[in-house]
């Protein structure tokens, strides 16, 4: 069998189940740390409950994914989770989902790798959403993951600290109100709301137009030019004011294609 017909037969068989995100629906892929509980608590035991230095690794690994060959508006991340927004326009490989997902984990593990020196791994998913409003609620949903886990994981680590046993820490805060938490917490000393925000809020990254001073060797003058950054945004609003800021940052796109 000649090459080019022995490629045309088994070609289906890898391109059989393509499908394609269709026209004028957002897309959000959000991409999780595989077994990362083990990672950061046994193999390399970052600090609990939150680890600067885990942080500035998600962190890189977010700016990374929003400059790998997609067109991404808007990164989020909390824990060992990503999200990212994909601008409405975006028809990288003809928006094929197995693309988005393949290339999107594997961009993830690579660059956390690199900067961890060892293995660590994520999947991805991607959610189609049908309208704005759903964008909104999609971000407000894991802004209030985050805010949840934080408190979680402050009252069970001073329970920990405390000398109770990951059971008994699991038990004591299981069922208990956000409230009580916070209580419990302020007994310990700790007061929830001078918790840095980056903690609860999760952080955020989205594309800013600044000036940038430079310099014309031509005319021997220094210049002013406006220069597109990336900038990592980690005292994130919360609440209704979380849907807002989703809100503008989805309008600024909806009428801009690039």
């Amino acid at each position: 069998m000649k090459f080019d017909d022995l490629d045309y037969k088994m070609r289906v068989y890898e391109t059989s189940q393509d499908r394609c995100v269709l026209p004028d629906m957002y897309l959000v892929a959000r991409i999780d740390g595989r077994s990362f509980t083990k990672l950061t608590k046994e193999v390399h035991q970052f600090e609990a409950p939150f680890d600067e230095k885990f942080r500035d690794l998600m962190v890189e690994t977010v700016k990374h994914l929003m400059n790998c060959g997609f067109n991404i508006i808007y990164g989020y991340t909390e824990s060992d989770e990503i999200s990212l927004l994909f601008h409405p326009m975006e028809n990288t490989f003809g928006r094929k989902t197995r693309k988005y997902i393949s290339i999107l984990a594997g961009e993830a593990s690579a660059k956390f790798s690199s900067l961890l020196g060892s293995v660590g791994a994520f999947d991805c998913r991607l959610s189609e959403l049908p309208n704005k409003k759903l964008v909104e609620d999609y971000f407000r949903w894991r802004n209030e993951d985050a805010h949840r886990n934080a408190l979680n994981a402050h009252c069970y680590w001073r329970l920990r600290g405390d000398r109770f046993s990951a059971n008994e820490a699991t038990s004591k805060i299981e069922g208990m109100s956000t409230g009580a938490k916070n209580e419990l917490l302020f007994q310990y000393g700790v007061n929830f709301n001078n918790i840095p925000n980056w903690q609860k809020r999760g952080i955020g990254f989205y594309w800013k137009d600044v000036k940038k001073e430079g310099f014309n060797p031509k005319t021997n003058e220094h210049v002013w030019a406006d220069k597109r950054i990336l900038y990592t945004d980690f005292d994130l609003p919360m609440r209704e004011e979380y849907n807002t800021f989703i809100n503008e940052l989805v309008d600024k796109y909806d009428t801009v294609i690039v």
